[in-house]
């Protein structure tokens, strides 16, 4: 059996983007607005804050794919 390329240490890292990505989004929820006009569509948590560390996810599970551990010297 082939050995897989990405090893324990990038799966831990993408699976840390995924969660950096999820709290992004969660970021971004709320109340709905709803028939009446609600000014907290607006906050800067959900159109500032939160899309830019969705977007920190996403460049950090670029990195952890691409990220190449030290080779341990024997």
């Amino acid at each position: 059996m082939k050995d897989f390329r990405a090893g324990k240490i990038n799966l831990w890292l993408i699976a840390g983007g995924f969660l950096v990505i999820i709290i992004g989004f969660i970021l971004m929820t709320g109340a709905p607005s709803g028939v009446e006009f609600n000014p907290d569509i607006f906050s800067t948590r959900r159109i500032v804050v939160g899309p830019i560390v969705a977007f920190a996810g996403f460049i950090f599970i670029i990195f952890a794919i691409l990220y190449n551990p030290p080779e341990k010297e024997k």
